[in-house]
């Protein structure tokens, strides 16, 4: 499976022929205008036949940049069918106030090219409900954030990787060169008992090292 990062916490995930996003961001000239710097490329010409939004804020909801006609599954929960199989959307909270704060989020678990993933979007919860664990499962890839406020930072990030025994964990939403806000993601690499910094946003996942749990690391778009 091919993984590529387009920034903060969209993704595109890639394996024979099939092609899942998740959250792509759109016009993010609202960021700008509250003074923070955001340089991420945009998103073009890229088609998917899944399309996975974690919740509706703008660095996160941006479904116009994907083409293809995508099977849309947005800001929901459930068991859900999509062309990949079963999508289980977990329910979860953008804050540690239960969602009165910054509102709801998805965590996103399915199985991809014999991989199972979750992806975490902007997860604020202190931790994970016993429930919520339940319903995830064991995931071999993970998509977490790190970066802290408005999100869970390293500490949390790296406890809910142990705990779901993930094989591999990519950090996201932190502060990189091209935005001005956030953490950065090294307070939590610094808990990894195994680090791989990548000099490409895009990586397979059968070309990584053997040592695991490994945290793996794309070079900012």
């Amino acid at each position: 499976m091919q993984v590529e990062w387009y920034g903060q916490s969209a993704f595109r995930l890639s394996a024979d022929g099939t092609t899942v996003f998740i959250d792509p961001f759109g016009d993010i000239s609202g960021l700008s205008a509250r003074g923070l710097e955001w340089g991420y490329p945009a998103i073009e010409g890229v088609d998917a036949h899944v399309l996975l939004v974690t919740h509706e804020h703008m660095d996160h909801n941006g479904v116009e940049a994907i083409g293809g006609d995508p099977a849309l599954l947005r800001s929901t929960a459930g068991k859900l069918e999509s062309p990949i199989g079963e999508v289980v959307a977990v329910a979860s909270e953008h804050d540690s106030a239960a969602g009165t704060e910054r509102g709801p989020n998805t965590i996103f678990v399915f199985s991809f090219d014999g991989v199972r993933v979750a992806h975490f979007g902007d997860f604020g919860q202190a931790a994970l409900r016993p429930e919520q664990a339940a319903a995830i499962g064991s995931v071999d890839l993970v998509f977490i954030p790190v970066g802290g406020w408005p999100t869970i930072g390293d500490e949390q990030a790296a406890a809910i990787a142990e705990q779901l025994g993930a094989r591999w964990i990519v950090p996201m939403h932190y502060r990189t060169e091209r935005i001005s806000f956030l953490e950065t993601a090294e307070p939590f690499l610094e808990r990894m008992p195994n680090v791989e910094r990548l000099t490409s946003p895009s990586f397979e996942t059968e070309e990584l090292p053997a040592e695991t749990p490994l945290a793996v690391v794309p070079a900012a778009p």
